[in-house]
């Protein structure tokens, strides 16, 4: 009979030859993760994402795996984010009668919250010293992934880069918007959902829907209008902050 340390050296030895090891290991890794996470109660500090990624880069690290090589299978999960995506509308319209009664206080928290978020984020950068690309790829930090990297890419930002702030942003944003909100005396979910969309794209959503339906479903919204408004004004808006600075 084989010791266990040379079993899973086999196993290992199979998967990295197949697609089957993106997807292993990134299932392996989440529920591990989600599993600290609850035994952490649940504390947003305690995020399943940003465990994931760490525990991830940890075991390519170590193991000399390639990227590219990860990825052959991770894909495949990559690929439900679009349905995942989608599936956001059904308990958005299961909130309807909420969304005609708050259209108008959503759309001006959406326009102040996307046009604050990336006017402060780059004055602050450019107060501390950051290059006019660091800045373009900075913009969109709010917004979801691919529609941000569009983005950075039309602004000359780096898109590269602009996916790494735009995973950390959502992160901060799902681990420290409970404590804001709490601090700020916002408890209606409506308002810390939609908020936390508009600021934290889809992981902040992920975490919103943890919390409750209500929460997630206006977290949805935010996260997709957000994306829509930002793939339309912040092309020009960059361009002009960036000429002004």
């Amino acid at each position: 009979m084989q010791p266990p340390s040379t079993e899973l050296r086999e196993i290992w030895v199979y998967l990295s030859t197949t697609p089957l090891l993106g997807l292993t290991l990134t299932l392996a890794v989440y529920v591990l993760a989600y599993r600290l996470y609850a035994l952490a109660r649940f504390n947003p500090l305690a995020n399943p994402v940003a465990l994931s990624i760490v525990m991830l880069a940890t075991v390519l690290t170590l193991t000399g795996t390639p990227y590219a090589t990860y990825f052959e299978g991770a894909q495949f999960v990559h690929f439900l984010l679009g349905p995942a995506t989608v599936a956001l509308a059904v308990p958005l319209m299961e909130q309807w009668h909420r969304l005609k009664r708050l259209w108008w206080p959503l759309l001006a928290g959406l326009v102040s919250g996307t046009l604050v978020g990336t006017v402060s984020a780059l004055l602050l950068a450019r107060w501390l010293g950051a290059s006019e690309a660091t800045l373009a790829s900075l913009a969109p930090k709010s917004v979801t992934t691919p529609v941000a990297m569009g983005i950075a890419e039309q602004v000359g930002g780096l898109p590269s880069l602009t996916a790494v702030l735009v995973v950390s942003t959502g992160i901060v944003g799902a681990a420290t918007a409970r404590f804001l909100f709490d601090a700020m005396r916002i408890h209606n979910p409506v308002i810390r959902g939609f908020a936390l969309g508009t600021a934290a794209h889809g992981i902040g959503t992920a975490r919103a829907f943890q919390v409750n339906e209500t929460m997630g479903a206006f977290a949805g919204l935010a996260m997709g209008l957000t994306a829509l408004f930002s793939a339309l004004t912040l092309p020009w808006l960059v361009s002009g902050v960036l000429r002004w600075l």
